[in-house]
């Protein structure tokens, strides 16, 4: 028994001595291991055979079938990175400049002169009658129906010799003078066998005059050249305009929309190229649905021979605008609308015609409007009394010549004239 226990003490002591051994061995490696400059090899444990490593588990691949896309449904393609293209932009009108026409301003022609004498007349007219270089044929030219008397080769002048009463001349009495005028006609023939013609047709009104009162002398009357200011001149082609316009009467009106109640402010005038004084005169306006004046329904404003009869109608504040000028004629109507029509549209159409500024203002022609009895532009009240009756039937215009035109505004949109 001593044996044994002697025996385990000898194998303990043994044991911690081995384990004192290699705590120390442990400590110098460390130390050396961390002493500067010096490397040391890593521990690496063994790899083990491939054979005893772990695998992945493996599942049985299973085969996606495709499912069929509807195709009332799109998907949406996404992108992994942002697009750098774009579409290209539209593409940008260039913008222009409002470009102000400006028509050529009429000036006085310098191509017809009148000899006026005691009993009998002299009118010279240039062949270039329209200062163009085409020069006219003299067949085309007469005078009150009296053809060309004479020519100047030369000075490309024709002449037209004529007693004072004779040529279709009409005489007119002021309190003053005594005044003969003559009308000159250009009718252009076509030119050869074609159906066309390059000039325009003209018509002049050559007038002398000649005072009532004056001393009895021995001398003779002596003929004078009286310069183009002492006639008269008109042409075919007259220039006419109907516009809408702003509330100070200065302006063109840009836009054709109105609030039921406004007042619409039309102006008419008249242009021509030889500047004669011309009087504008509006003789009827009809308003439709449709640009066509004789469609059904429609609304007669003007009617009668210049009569304004909104006013008395429907008692609105319709009214001529005092004239101001011979040559331009402004007028008001109050917007309104057709009642049972259910339509975007409203059109005005007129009728615009001319008369010398000299003629005067009768019921024929004349520009009157309601205001506690009817009033005439121009002051000349006496004339309107027939716009309650019958002003008479419209006389045919001169085929020869364009007094008159019709004229349109519109449309204007009826969603925009609202109660």
């Amino acid at each position: 028994m001593a044996l044994y226990i002697t025996f385990l003490l000898l194998l303990t002591f043994g044991c911690a001595a081995t384990v004192q051994q290699l705590y120390r061995e442990a400590e110098s490696r460390s130390q050396v291991a961390h002493a500067p400059g010096r490397l040391v090899q890593q521990y690496r444990p063994v790899q083990e055979p491939a054979r005893f490593q772990p695998r992945p588990v493996q599942w049985p691949t299973r085969v996606q079938t495709p499912q069929p896309q509807n195709p009332l449904l799109q998907s949406k393609q996404t992108f992994n990175e942002p697009l750098t293209w774009r579409y290209p932009e539209d593409p940008v009108k260039e913008v222009q400049l409002a470009i102000d026409e400006q028509r050529p301003l009429p000036v006085p022609a310098s191509s017809i002169a009148v000899q006026c004498g005691e009993t009998a007349a002299r009118v010279e007219v240039k062949r270039d009658l329209l200062g163009i270089g085409q020069l006219i044929h003299p067949a085309d030219l007469t005078l009150g129906g009296c053809a060309v008397t004479g020519e100047d080769a030369s000075a490309q002048v024709l002449i037209f010799v004529t007693e004072l009463h004779e040529c279709g001349s009409t005489l007119t009495m002021t309190e003053d003078s005594l005044v003969y005028v003559f009308t000159l006609r250009y009718t252009p023939a076509t030119l050869g066998s074609s159906p066309i013609v390059r000039t325009r047709e003209v018509v002049v009104w050559v007038e002398c005059r000649y005072q009532r009162n004056h001393y009895v002398s021995s001398d003779s009357v002596k003929p004078t050249w009286n310069p183009y200011a002492s006639t008269k001149v008109a042409e075919e082609l007259l220039y006419f305009s109907l516009r809408l316009m702003t509330d100070n009467w200065q302006l063109e009106r840009p836009s054709k929309e109105y609030v039921l109640g406004d007042n619409i402010n039309f102006e008419a005038s008249v242009v021509q190229f030889f500047h004669v004084p011309l009087r504008v005169l509006v003789d009827n306006c009809v308003a439709t649905v449709i640009p066509n004046a004789n469609t059904v329904p429609r609304y007669t404003f003007i009617g009668n021979r210049g009569c304004l009869v909104d006013t008395k109608l429907t008692g609105s504040r319709s009214q001529f605008i005092p004239r101001t000028m011979d040559d331009t004629l402004q007028f008001q109507i109050e917007a309104f609308r057709f009642h049972v029509v259910n339509t975007g549209s409203l059109y005005i159409t007129c009728l615009l015609k001319a008369t010398t500024a000299s003629s005067p203002i009768d019921h024929e022609n004349k520009a009157c409007s309601f205001s506690n009895g009817w009033r005439e532009a121009s002051k000349k009240d006496q004339v309107c009394g027939c716009c309650d009756t019958d002003c008479g039937m419209r006389r045919e215009p001169d085929p020869g010549f364009r007094w008159e035109q019709e004229a349109s505004i519109g449309p204007l949109d009826k969603e925009k004239l609202l109660d």
